[in-house]
């Protein structure tokens, strides 16, 4: 398993890669990244932040959602979708000329939406958390993009792994599918997908092969609540469908919960390492989503130390228990 950290492209600085490197980091996802301008992520841009990453002895292993302008048509099966296909494709085929191996994506409308609270306190000793309650979401109103029903939204997502799927196959890239956050079938009057593990075996099973796999959010996983996410991780990861891992922790389950600290949540964080190693999972790790801790400025370099050290020390314990 590998230690991996997610930064916005604005904080793809030497700065953070410094700080990364110096965590015991040894892998990096782009978060939201904008390569270029040209309605695709181009060539010289990606290589030049390749580069950079490389500089501190760090490997660039994946680009984690694309911007909505890129394939906003495909969500929405507009008339500019087929356009907005190929340039899915160009963005696949430059990304395997740069060498980055893996395109996490969510493919929804609505995305993650919905938290009546987003790191104002609430977490222990006054950190900033995430928190959702169905009763309390803020704005549930219809996205301009809906109304779309849950079936019609199945029936875009085979449209787009039926033309993506081949391409993938072709260039050699890893197609990352994250779960809906909340899984909640329906919001903002848009149908959601990836909301119980069930469907997430659909989504593999629609489409069998080994660039369609997961982009695992062990937090979003644990809201569903349907069994443990230490099931999920067996069940998931004994079929290699786990590309890379969003290590969090939750108190609750949809339709109430909040996002915790790793040590304090509702799911084993030792347990859930030893299932992962147990299946034989070896991609990358990041936190995700971890609280705000005092003196935090903007990227949460604090929270982020936290969660880092105690996954690294908990890669060391299973390695050791083998």
């Amino acid at each position: 398993m590998k230690l991996g950290i997610g930064f916005p492209q604005s904080q793809l600085t030497p700065e953070n890669l410094r700080y990364a490197a110096q965590l015991g980091v040894t892998h990096i996802i782009a978060h939201n990244p904008r390569f270029g301008d040209h309605g695709y992520h181009q060539v010289e841009p990606m290589q030049a932040t390749k580069e950079l990453i490389e500089s501190f002895g760090l490997t660039w292993e994946g680009i984690e959602n694309l911007p909505h302008d890129h394939w906003e048509q495909i969500l929405a099966a507009g008339d500019e979708r087929d356009a907005q296909m190929k340039n899915v494709e160009r963005t696949l085929e430059n990304m395997a000329r740069v060498g980055v191996p893996i395109l996490g994506y969510y493919f929804s409308i609505a995305t993650v939406v919905g938290h009546w609270r987003m790191y104002d306190g609430g977490g222990r000793g006054g950190a900033g958390i995430k928190s959702f309650d169905a009763d309390r979401i803020p704005d549930n109103s219809v996205h301009p993009l809906g109304p779309v029903s849950v079936d019609e939204m199945w029936k875009r997502f085979e449209w787009f792994l039926d033309h993506v799927i081949p391409v993938a196959e072709r260039v050699d890239v890893k197609l990352a599918a994250h779960q809906d956050d909340p899984p909640m079938e329906m919001l903002m009057g848009t149908g959601r997908l990836l909301t119980n593990h069930d469907n997430m075996q659909r989504l593999l099973d629609y489409a069998p092969s080994p660039c369609n796999g997961l982009e695992f959010c062990q937090g979003t996983v644990s809201e569903m609540g349907t069994y443990t996410a230490i099931d999920a991780i067996r069940r998931f990861g004994s079929q290699g469908k786990i590309f890379y891992v969003h290590f969090r922790n939750i108190i609750g389950e949809f339709p109430k919960f909040d996002e915790v600290f790793l040590d304090e949540g509702d799911v084993d964080p030792h347990d859930a390492m030893l299932a992962y190693r147990d299946v034989g999972f070896d991609g990358v790790m990041t936190p995700d989503h971890c609280p705000l801790i005092e003196g935090d400025k903007g990227y949460r370099h604090r929270g982020m130390a936290f969660s880092l050290g105690y996954m690294r020390a908990l890669m060391q314990v299973v390695g050791k228990s083998e």
